[in-house]
């Protein structure tokens, strides 16, 4: 949900608005790729929750999850169609202009002008939003996360990238250098920025805290297994089990090896009073 998807679905609102109908979105669980492509790289931008969450936030009075299986991929484009069709009365149907649908992506926006024609509904096309001259589109953010740019990716998202994961136990480091983390269990399947130490938001049942965060394989103690990492500004307590939403801000420097723990918790330091700076 960036802020092309917003756009399109502000257009669907209106329009359902104006003829007394109700604005319905569509999205798919699992994502097509996670299916089609079980092996490939972690890329996901949001979950299903997240998902159905920003669409009625957007403007959407109801949203229609299709489950996405090998069934449902193998689907023709009038198959699909017909799906959409029997989720309720189609009376518009609002798309991007590189809308695909049905098996091998067989089906484009004039294939779904013609079924409307047959079928007594109307498709309007929303242009792209472009921010600096480019397109705002999930693979232009999904390169910023990978490249650390949570800013810019944020300017495109309308919002900081943002996961949830559960508190697990970690090997209790961070408290031995003065700075008690919590660990989180992130999901396999969504896309994880560039390494590094990051100022972010963290919320829970408690509040929501700035946070002090590293992203990484913690070099200084011989590296080892990717985690999160994070360091709850004013907040004392044990989140074991709990889960939590973190908000990537600003990436604030590298992830770096240091010569001994004590060089470690004062860059630690610095990097809170960072955070303080940066999260206003």
């Amino acid at each position: 949900m960036h802020l092309g998807h917003r756009a399109l679905i502000r257009q669907l609102a209106r329009g359902a608005a104006e003829a007394g109908a109700r604005a319905v979105a569509a999205t798919f669980d699992p994502l097509p790729i996670q299916v089609l492509a079980p092996g490939a790289p972690a890329s996901a931008l949001s979950d299903v929750r997240d998902r159905v969450k920003l669409l009625r936030e957007a403007g959407a009075d109801a949203v229609v999850v299709f489950e996405f299986d090998e069934a449902f991929a193998r689907l023709s484009a009038d198959e699909f169609v017909d799906r959409v069709k029997g989720a309720c009365d189609v009376r518009r149907i609002v798309v991007g202009p590189d809308f695909h649908f049905g098996r091998r992506a067989e089906g484009d926006v004039e294939k779904l002008r013609e079924r409307g024609r047959r079928d007594g509904f109307v498709v309007d096309v929303v242009s792209p939003i472009q921010i600096d001259g480019a397109i705002v589109s999930s693979t232009r953010i999904r390169n910023l996360l990978l490249a650390g740019d949570v800013d810019a990716a944020a300017r495109l998202l309308g919002r900081p990238y943002s996961l949830r994961g559960r508190v697990v136990h970690g090997d209790k480091r961070g408290r031995a250098l003065g700075f008690p983390t919590i660990n989180l269990a992130l999901p396999k399947e969504r896309l994880l920025p560039r390494d590094g130490i990051y100022a972010m938001w963290a919320e829970m049942g408690e509040g929501r805290f700035k946070a002090a965060a590293s992203l990484g394989v913690r070099p200084t103690f011989g590296g080892g297994e990717r985690v999160l990492e994070a360091y709850l500004l004013d907040y004392s307590g044990e989140l074991y089990g709990e889960e939590v939403e973190v908000a990537f801000v600003k990436r604030l420097r590298d992830e770096i090896a240091f010569a001994s723990p004590s060089e470690l918790s004062a860059q630690i330091a610095r990097d809170v009073e960072e955070t303080r700076r940066v999260l206003i």
